[in-house]
């Protein structure tokens, strides 16, 4: 089933503020490889959403009708890192003439969301 959800546009991800503990929902680009979603975040670490994942791990995300709970992290081995940068300016087409990828896709802190059904 998490295969089908690829093709999806966006996918909604939810944290927990850090400060207030409210929830807060951001509508994101993402790609997917097996039960880990990767998403990425042009304003690297400074992005509040990157923050409250930071402080609190566990995330809520919206994929379609399709509601996962999930672990945040961020993605610290250089060959997962390329392949999800790959993924993503496939999925996206965010690759220059050259067929490097574009600025964002090769300088954007890379995240992972490893997903949990939600019953």
């Amino acid at each position: 089933m998490k295969s089908e959800l690829a093709h999806e546009e966006y996918c909604y991800l939810t944290t927990t503020g850090r400060v207030t503990g409210n929830p807060h929902e951001i509508e994101i680009w993402f790609g997917m490889k097996g039960d880990t979603l990767y998403i990425l975040s042009g304003g690297g670490n400074k992005s509040d959403w990157v923050k409250n994942l930071m402080k609190n791990p566990n995330v809520a995300l919206r994929i379609g009708q399709n509601r996962f709970t999930a672990t945040g992290r961020l993605v610290q081995h250089a060959e997962e890192e390329s392949a999800a940068r790959t993924l993503l300016a496939d999925k996206y087409n965010e690759r220059e003439s050259d067929g490097s990828l574009s600025e964002w896709a090769q300088s954007a802190l890379v995240v992972g969301i490893d997903l949990t059904v939600v019953p």
